[in-house]
């Protein structure tokens, strides 16, 4: 059984949910979206910041934190882009680091992102 973790995030109109735990893992996929469910502007570093801002508060949420990460996977659409991506990430996770792949894309939904990211934490499964 899985347990949806209610966050403050934009409510996307899609079907889904933004994080859900089952059997103590939390699940996510996190873009660079604001408040008003439009993607930030300002370039990768931009974008990167608020992902990460985005899975801290999740993470929060569910009662954990960027030490319960697990597995991060970052979806790219430039390879030049992982660099600055690296740079923004190492402000937010901290050893012993979680496993991690980096991937390149050639776009996503939303044709103005530059970076999505897919994680998994090991969470209490009754915080959510």
């Amino acid at each position: 059984m899985i347990h949806p973790v209610s966050t403050d995030l934009f409510a996307s109109k899609a079907p889904l949910e933004w994080a859900v735990v089952g059997n103590g893992i939390l699940f996510t996929a996190q873009i660079p979206i604001g408040a008003d469910g439009q993607v930030v502007q300002g370039g990768i570093e931009a974008q990167t910041r608020q992902t990460l801002d985005n899975l801290a508060h999740t993470l929060e949420k569910a009662g954990a934190g960027v030490e319960a990460l697990t597995q991060v996977l970052i979806y790219v659409t430039a390879r030049e882009d992982l660099a600055t991506v690296n740079k923004v990430y190492a402000e937010y996770v901290r050893e012993p680091y979680p496993n991690r792949a980096a991937i390149i894309v050639s776009g996503f939904a939303r044709e103005e992102m530059l970076v999505e990211m897919v994680a998994y934490a090991a969470v209490d499964a009754d915080a959510s």
